[in-house]
């Protein structure tokens, strides 16, 4: 005894060692499926278990996770409350209505988490209640039974129907206590078909009715039970049943069969003669209702054939209970069973069903990011259920296979650009291993969000503007535009001046518009004052964080004709341009008389001057050249010219809108001795009209130099710091001064030129003059650094002095 109680301890050591191991190895899978048990027809709000516990998920973190349970089908049967993680009912469930049959009814229940997104299968069992009672499919069965039956003869009864199953559903048969009739009960498969069987023979004399009362009762705790009234009508002959060639049949058939398609055909025999020879055949009324939609039997001649769909996904076999009866008096019958198995063809395309998507993903996203999660099912079986799961599209994106089988995720497989692509159409396709292979498709539409990873951009850099001096103070000058290839905030620009560096005091005056860039000048510029300034403006935009880029403006003022001429001789005492020339009256034609000299601040045709004589007192006496402003007698004087002339000269620019000064010249004629001694006079008040203006001329001259050089070198640093194909056909050079000296930049050909001299009018006639030099400089763009020269030389006389050159520069 001793000895085997040890062996008892030794074993359950063992066992428990063994179970222990089994749990670490398959602990992973077990933990992955959790299986509760819950009856059917329970109230909403019943609690089946936590799931959240049991899974061993964090309860403060499900609202945060969206903890949920995705259901396949149109009815939510269950819910899980985010509060406390607990599973409940959600609706009323019925498992007579999911599960048809006797075998477990288990439903698959999909928990979802997110973030990290997970997925959890939890099986519910459905328990059976004893909620349904047994029926009849008639509440009323007639017999007719011949006399001379022997006793031991057998009565089909209709067998009641109950849809609980297991325990619940029916248990026996019960009949009224009589002394002809006692019932027996033949179990085949699941089912329990009742027999009336005669004990002892009937007399139709003492009793030709009998009326019974059968009752079918299930198992359930109160059992509950339904009743059948049997008529039994004492009749006399026919002592032959009809008979099957076998008890059961078997056939095989494919699955959607036409209607009328020929099943099987039987064949009962009966030995009687005449009408009790005659057979009829009948589908027994105690089957399904569901196998009289689909098949029908020709009561003649025992054929079954196809009338309804025949589907394997919903039914694989169907059991026909026959029934072949003659018509004798009273008729005899006979029963077999035909069973009828259905064959699977691949007639159902695979199904994807989306159970998690994510309809936006960032552009910022990493490879192997969860974008959806799918499941595929196929209601066929075999080979013909086996699918096969890929992504068509081309796609930055790939299906993974998940531990349980047709369950996959979407993950991305590259770097998203939203610049580059913004949307996806994921094309997923499912086939089946069947002959022939069906497939299915679905579409999965993922939008890419951007994130701010593109600085603004400007189409140029630097930019160049032009702007005409005078410009109105607090209008806008120009803009400046920059682009973004993102989107909203991420692209929205907004713009300020960097107001650092030696033009600090520029940039006070100048403004931006943050939202569109429009640059406002707070004050009138002079090009007398300022030819040239440059500044920076940057773009920023407002992502997070924010990325910038700025642009160099170079601004270029434009010159106006906005200086009127001023005439530097004659100048009287009181400061008008009026003055008193005495010359002898036996002067020759040709003879100088005086100069006009006129000084303009602007550049180019706005200070080129023209002289004209506006008033004379002869005209045949006195000549004025336009350009030099020298007056000249035209012919020698007479006795009878008059002693005093006056001439009024206007001095006028070359603007298109010219502006103009005029002088007055007084021209007295003397005898050749007055003249000596009023020159002696005059040469003493001249001395200091003459220092006058020659202070004023150095002033000029000096002012004019600084200028020049300035110009110089801005000229040459501009021309350092851009490329040698020069784009302007015609340049106005910053070197200048009035009508002291001016340059012109033109280009002809592949050649470009400047002209650099004293200021000349529009129509001037350029004459070549003497000792005067050419500068020739080197064309820049041939690589053979060859010297050309010109053959122009230009001279204008400026204010009497001696001739200067202008020099023509090839460059």
């Amino acid at each position: 005894m001793m000895g085997t109680d040890g062996q008892s301890r030794t074993l359950e050591h063992y066992l428990l060692v063994y179970g222990f191991a089994l749990l670490l190895f398959f602990g992973e899978q077990a933990v992955a499926q959790i299986r509760y048990s819950v009856p059917e027809e329970v109230k909403e709000g019943t609690a089946v278990g936590n799931v959240a516990k049991d899974l061993g998920l964090d309860i403060n973190s499900l609202s945060d996770r969206r903890f949920r349970v995705v259901s396949g089908s149109k009815e939510t049967y269950f819910e899980v409350n985010q509060d406390n993680g607990a599973l409940h009912v959600h609706s009323k469930i019925d498992r007579e209505e999911l599960c048809q049959g006797t075998g477990a009814c288990l439903m698959e229940l999909k928990i979802l988490v997110e973030n990290p997104l997970e997925m959890h299968h939890v099986i519910v069992e459905i328990t059976d209640v004893n909620d349904h009672s047994p029926s009849f499919p008639e509440k009323e069965q007639r017999f007719e039974i011949g006399e001379q039956t022997l006793p031991g003869r057998r009565f089909q009864l209709h067998a009641a129907r109950d849809p609980d199953a297991g325990i619940n559903s029916i248990r026996t048969y019960t009949l009224t206590s009589n002394e002809h009739f006692e019932i027996d009960i033949r179990q085949s498969d699941e089912d329990k078909i009742p027999f009336l069987v005669l004990k002892k023979s009937l007399d139709r004399e003492q009793k030709d009715k009998h009326t019974l009362l059968v009752t079918a009762v299930d198992g359930g705790k109160p059992p509950r039970s339904g009743t059948l009234n049997v008529s039994i009508i004492v009749l006399d002959s026919n002592d032959n049943r009809p008979v099957f060639s076998q008890e059961i049949y078997q056939i095989t058939m494919k699955e959607n069969a036409p209607v009328g398609t020929s099943v099987f055909r039987m064949n009962a025999t009966d030995p009687d003669e005449g009408m009790s020879s005659e057979i009829e055949y009948s589908l027994v009324k105690t089957l399904k209702k569901k196998v009289y939609d689909i098949f029908e039997l020709d009561k003649l001649t025992g054929e079954i054939r196809v009338k309804g769909i025949v589907d394997y996904e919903e039914n694989e076999v169907y059991k026909l209970d026959v029934e072949a009866s003659d018509k004798g008096t009273p008729p005899l019958t006979g029963e077999c069973r035909v069973i009828i198995k259905i064959k699977d063809v691949n007639d159902n395309p695979p199904e994807i069903e989306v159970t998690s998507l994510s309809n936006t993903v960032s552009e910022d996203s990493k490879p192997g990011t969860v974008i959806a999660l799918l499941s595929v099912t196929d209601k066929d079986s075999g080979v013909n259920g086996k699918i096969i799961s890929s992504i068509t599209s081309d796609v930055p994106f790939e299906l993974k296979p998940s531990y349980k089988e047709n369950i996959y995720s979407v993950v991305t497989k590259g770097f998203l650009d939203r610049e580059e692509v913004s949307h996806y159409e994921i094309i997923i396709k499912a086939t089946d291993c069947g002959e022939p292979p069906l497939s299915t498709f679905k579409t999965l539409n993922i939008q890419i969000s951007d994130v701010n990873d593109n600085r603004p951009h400007f189409q140029q850099n630097p930019l160049q503007f032009y702007l005409v001096e005078n410009n109105m103070a607090g209008a806008s000058i120009f803009s400046v535009s920059a682009t973004d290839k993102d989107l909203n905030d991420n692209a929205a620009i907004s713009y300020h001046i960097v107001r650092e560096g030696s033009q600090n005091d520029i940039m006070s005056f100048l403004n931006v518009n943050s939202d569109n860039g429009h640059i406002t000048a707070l004050k009138s510029f002079d090009f007398e004052v300022l030819k040239t300034f440059q500044f920076q403006v940057v773009a920023t935009d407002s992502g997070t964080p924010s990325l910038s880029s700025n642009v160099t403006v170079n601004v270029f003022i434009l010159d106006q004709n906005d200086n009127a001429p001023v005439i530097l001789y004659p100048v009287s005492s009181n400061g008008s341009a009026e003055g008193v020339e005495e010359i002898p009256r036996n002067v020759n034609a040709g003879h100088l008389v005086t100069k006009v000299r006129a000084y303009d601040a602007d550049i180019g045709y706005n200070g080129w001057l023209l002289f004209s004589l506006q008033e004379v007192t002869d005209h045949s006496l006195f000549g004025l050249d336009r350009y030099t402003g020298q007056i000249r007698t035209l012919r020698s004087f007479t006795e009878t010219d008059e002693a005093e002339h006056k001439l009024l000269i206007l001095v006028k620019d070359n603007g298109n809108v010219s502006l103009s000064a005029t002088a007055t010249v007084i021209v007295k004629l003397v005898e050749p001795k007055e003249a000596f001694a009023a020159s002696d006079v005059k040469s003493a008040t001249k001395v200091d009209e003459e220092d006058n203006v020659t202070f004023y001329l150095m002033i000029t001259l000096g002012s004019v130099s600084v200028l020049f050089i300035i110009s110089i070198i801005v000229l040459i640093a501009m021309q350092c710091s851009k490329s040698t194909d020069y784009t302007s056909k015609y340049l106005q050079e910053t070197n200048y001064d009035g009508t002291l000296c001016h340059s012109i930049q033109y280009r002809s050909g592949d050649k470009r030129y400047m002209l650099v001299g004293p200021r000349m009018s529009i129509g001037s006639t350029i004459v070549p003059g003497s000792h005067a030099n050419t500068l020739v400089l080197p064309d820049r763009r041939r690589g053979s650094g060859e010297l050309t020269s010109s053959n122009s030389k230009i001279c204008w006389q400026y204010l009497g002095s001696n001739c200067s050159t202008a020099t023509l520069l090839s460059q």
